[in-house]
């Protein structure tokens, strides 16, 4: 019988999640060692959750919040803000979102028309060239310098400029790369930018994740970029509140209200549960911060240490920030990432996560990822050492 309905030609141009897919195809599979998903291993701290756990009790998350968040939990983001990122900002310039990915689709939603094309930095995380595309947007990827460690190519960037662009979205630190993109690259995208009235839209969702002298660089702390800058941030990477589904956004106050008419049909207002969890994670201690940050530095050096016994096999950039990194891969003739991936996942039972999901920069690449135990990441490379041999 012949279907009566058809599918938008922008979600029908979207190929399938090849993150989601490589997590579905893991579940086929007994004992597997799991480096494909951007998902911490460790728990929510404990007086984020005790938090709910009292806003639940005292009867005060039933209803909704005021679409833009909790005052409370924004005149506690502007203080994050200005002493963490060095942005000047007021409760009024804030919104709080469904995590980060949210407050990234309604800023999208709000700033592009169809046709109007964004530069993205690739490889990219997939979800970005995504939300361009459903808002009948044209992402135009821009090659990072992959053999200087992924950094942006600001010559690139600026000939890839033409009367339809309309916005540059970037995420740093990179996911999928790690890269974290310096001070002086951001300052010379900031002057492309502004020289070409463009907006520019970040991810920041890693932005406590530093290492080896690295530091992390908020473009919205340029004073003359503050109308041009949506900076979109998450506490469900810093927190390991994945689950939780929190994040904000900030921008120059006349821009918040047009995105708050995206951000109300996509999500009314972010779960008031999580808001009161956010709030917690920002009124308390920030050693779990720390504690997460020094974790995850143990973890890439483990799993540098062990890609270095693969070096017939593997490249890599060691990465700067993030828990990600993103090793060149020596394919057989005729195959990709996408079939090495599900092979490895067959014969190994080691989940990894090819790189043509982050572009077609990404492909000859898998992502791993490190925010996972020791324990996890010596099984995985036990498995594939013996793999290859």
């Amino acid at each position: 019988m012949k279907d009566d309905w058809r599918i938008s030609n922008r979600v029908t141009q979207i190929q399938k999640s090849a993150i989601h897919e490589m997590t579905r195809l893991s579940k086929e599979v007994e004992d597997v060692a799991f480096l494909s998903w951007a998902k911490p291993t460790a728990d929510t701290p404990e007086h984020i959750k005790e938090a709910a756990i009292s806003a639940v009790k005292s009867g005060i998350v039933g209803g909704y919040s005021e679409s833009s968040g909790l005052l409370e939990l924004r005149e506690r983001i502007v203080e994050k803000l200005k002493r963490d990122n060095c942005v000047n900002a007021n409760v009024s310039q804030i919104l709080v979102t469904v995590g980060a990915i949210e407050g990234l689709f309604a800023a999208v939603m709000a700033l592009i028309d169809p046709g109007d094309e964004v530069i993205l930095p690739s490889p990219t995380y997939s979800t970005h060239i995504r939300q361009v595309i459903i808002a009948s947007g044209k992402p135009v990827l821009v090659p990072t310098i992959e053999e200087e460690g992924f950094i942006l190519d600001v010559d690139g960037i600026k000939n890839a400029i033409n009367s339809r662009t309309k916005a540059i979205m970037y995420c740093s630190p990179s996911n999928p790369t790690g890269t974290v993109f310096a001070e002086d690259q951001l300052c010379q995208l900031a002057e492309i930018a502004l020289e070409n009235n463009l907006m520019v839209i970040t991810d920041e969702a890693y932005e406590y994740f530093t290492y080896d002298g690295h530091r992390h660089f908020s473009i919205a702390s340029i004073p003359k970029m503050r109308k041009n800058v949506v900076s979109c941030y998450t506490f469900t990477k810093t927190y390991a509140m994945t689950g939780w589904r929190i994040g904000y956004l900030h921008a120059v106050e006349e821009l918040i209200p047009q995105i708050n008419k995206a951000h109300i049909p996509l999500a009314i207002c972010a779960p008031v549960v999580s808001q009161y969890a956010a709030l917690a994670a920002l009124k308390g201690s920030q050693e779990c911060v720390a504690t997460f940050r020094k974790h995850y530095l143990s973890t890439r050096n483990l799993m540098c240490e062990r890609l270095d016994r693969l070096n017939y096999v593997f490249e890599y950039k060691k990465p700067g920030g993030s828990y990600l990194m993103f090793p060149k891969i020596l394919l057989e003739d005729g195959k990709d990432s996408a079939t090495f991936c599900k092979k490895l996942l067959k014969e190994a039972r080691v989940s990894t996560t090819p790189g043509v999901a982050f572009g077609p920069k990404g492909e000859g690449h898998l992502r791993l990822s490190f925010c996972v135990s020791e324990e996890e990441i010596n099984k995985a490379f036990d498995r594939m050492e013996a793999y290859f041999r």
